[in-house]
């Protein structure tokens, strides 16, 4: 397989991540968002993470993006500023391929880095393989929330999963 690096996100990745994105939204409950996204609306939102200070990663081969992960405040409260909730993307062509495990692995030692405390992943009860690939990472199951969310017709169950980084 070819070379996989994980570099710091820029401007130029933000479309080939719009259609990582837009397909989970429109394919998937891994989002819960219900349209796509516009380039300018993903920039929008990168933008405002890094501008506090935190991370957003892209994984690529031959400097095509094909994944990418991030994490940004947990809740909005003063006390909750050493928690932090992520999210890793990989492109549809590219899973099982060991992306995500780079791009969390980046993500957990940046954490570290800020001294951060914990890590928190929101993940949909449907998407059992996420459950599985964070329980590799030694997060564990702290909470569900029942029909947090509605798509596709049907309601939607919220598993919270959280890591204790120190």
């Amino acid at each position: 397989m070819e070379k996989i690096a994980i570099r710091p996100y820029k401007l130029d990745d933000a479309q080939a991540i719009v259609e990582i994105i837009n397909y989970n939204i429109l394919n998937s409950t891994a989002l819960y968002d219900y349209h796509p996204r516009t380039q300018a609306q993903q920039q929008a939102i990168f933008e405002d993470k890094l501008s506090k200070d935190f991370p957003v990663i892209v994984a690529t081969i031959d400097d095509k993006v094909i994944g990418f992960g991030y994490y940004s405040e947990f809740r909005f409260r003063e006390a909750y500023r050493f928690t932090v909730e992520h999210s890793v993307y990989v492109a549809n062509d590219y899973h099982g391929k060991g992306i995500g495990k780079l791009l969390l692995t980046e993500l957990i030692a940046l954490a570290k880095q800020q001294k951060l405390h914990t890590m928190v992943a929101v993940i949909d009860s449907e998407n059992q393989s996420s459950v599985a690939f964070h329980e590799q990472f030694g997060f564990t199951t702290v909470g569900i929330i029942k029909e947090s969310g509605y798509k596709f017709d049907r309601w939607l169950h919220s598993v919270i999963m959280q890591l204790i980084l120190e």
